[in-house]
């Protein structure tokens, strides 16, 4: 399935906040209580928290960034 081009900073969005929340919420989520009997209702909060954040910041923060490694780079 391929998208329209305008819809690629959504997507981007989206993609990297889910991937991002996974692997931070589970990762912080052990350092902070360990493996619990109710670890995983901890982590999907935890989760849920960080995509319904990352989401929106990323949409905002992609652009800025790519902007910053363009100026970076040598053409």
């Amino acid at each position: 399935m391929k998208l329209d081009k305008k819809y690629e900073n959504i997507l981007f969005s989206a993609i990297m906040a889910i991937l991002m929340g996974f692997f931070m919420s589970i990762i912080i989520t052990y350092v902070n209580v360990g493996l619990t009997e109710n670890f995983i209702a901890i982590w999907v909060k935890a989760f849920i928290t960080g995509v319904i954040t990352g989401f929106p910041v990323t949409l905002i923060i992609a652009p800025i960034s790519r902007t910053m490694v363009h100026k970076m780079i040598i053409k």
